[in-house]
């Protein structure tokens, strides 16, 4: 009742701003007392110039002035009555405005709104649009937003989750890093960008990964996915003491409603029973899905090596793969490429040559 109202409350100021310029009258007209007395003037004045009251000059120059003010009357007269005509259009006008203006309003808003339907508010009006909107239509609307806005870190605070949902890894860890950059660094961003890494390399905690994974700690060492990533590269690194040493410190001060608390557990399990090196943290795969991204896995850290041979952690979990995966020609190989990469650095062979004794490898 209170918005009619003051819809209302516009409409009569609306009609009252347009009705009151044709409502005024005018002043009262005067032309015909006044046409009578200029010529009264005009008689009295030839008199007095007859009798020799008043110079000829001086007479010639007053009927001048008394004849200007005469036609000015005599107009005057002429206008009053041109708008004595158009009254009955000014009142025309006022009466249409009066009620058009409400009649024309009313049979627009019933013609374009929606009066039957109930009000909402504002914040559930945006929801209601965007469940019907496809999810790929959305994220391409973030996406063009940020395009034009690289630097607006609320947006990619936004878009980064849902690129790892999606198994969008890569472009999920590009969205965290412009999130450290243009917005705020913190333990949980630098943990989220090595968990996007870690998943962009199938599940293998790569020197990149395992950084960010480090610097979180830093910032924050407690935090609970910087921790668990960090045990998980002990036992990828073929160190399942070390990594049953970090999961049983998180699990002795965990609450025991911790949503993360079951994979720990799982996990400091799997190393304690001397089962096999976690290549996937993703469970919910079928056997042919899992076997496949570990292939795949595989290939680009084989690739990568390649490319960088410095990377030692990365040969051994090169070599551990293929051991899970049965392959040990493919081992052997990537072991004679590890020890030609690595030949100019005596310290980075000893490495390697550590990192052996756990893979059942001859060296």
């Amino acid at each position: 009742m209170t918005l009619w109202f003051v819809f209302a409350t516009m409409t009569i100021a609306a009609v009252f701003a347009v009705v009151w310029p044709l409502g005024r009258r005018g002043q009262p007209l005067r032309e015909g007392n006044e046409v009578v007395v200029y010529k009264d003037q005009l008689a009295e004045l030839e008199r007095d110039a007859a009798v020799g009251l008043i110079g000829a000059s001086e007479a010639e120059a007053a009927k001048v002035e008394i004849g200007r003010r005469l036609l000015a009357a005599a107009e005057a007269g002429q206008n009053a009555a041109t708008m004595t005509g158009r009254t009955g259009l000014r009142r025309a006008v006022a009466i249409l405005g009066l009620l058009g203006v409400p009649a024309l309003s009313v049979a627009v808003y019933l013609q374009l709104g929606s009066p039957q339907i109930a009000g909402a508010p504002m914040s559930a009006r945006p929801q209601t649009a965007s469940a019907a909107e496809p999810i790929e239509s959305l994220i391409a609307k973030v996406e063009a937003h940020l395009e034009k806005n690289p630097t607006d870190a609320r947006g990619w605070n936004v878009l980064a989750p849902v690129l790892m949902r999606l198994r969008r890894y890569d472009d999920a860890a590009r969205a965290y890093r412009n999130i450290i950059t243009y917005g705020t660094d913190s333990a949980e961003r630098r943990a989220d960008l090595g968990e996007a890494l870690t998943a962009a390399a199938g599940g293998v905690i790569t020197a990149d990964a395992k950084a960010e994974f480090e610097r979180a700690l830093a910032l924050d060492a407690n935090d609970a996915k910087a921790r668990y990533f960090t045990g998980l590269a002990a036992e990828q690194d073929g160190r399942n003491a070390d990594a049953a040493a970090i999961w049983r410190a998180m699990l002795d001060k965990a609450p025991e409603d911790a949503v993360w608390r079951p994979t720990v557990q799982a996990a400091l399990a799997r190393v304690s029973g001397g089962g096999q090196p976690a290549l996937d943290a993703n469970k919910d795969l079928s056997p042919a899905e899992r076997n496949a991204m570990i292939q795949g896995m595989v290939e680009r850290l084989a690739t990568r090596l390649k490319q960088n041979g410095d990377d030692v952690e990365g040969w051994l979990r090169l070599l551990r793969a293929y051991m899970v995966l049965g392959e040990r020609d493919k081992a052997q190989t990537a072991l004679a490429e590890a020890r030609q990469a690595l030949a100019g650095n005596a310290e980075r062979l000893k490495q390697l040559d550590a990192g052996l004794k756990s893979l059942g490898l001859d060296g």
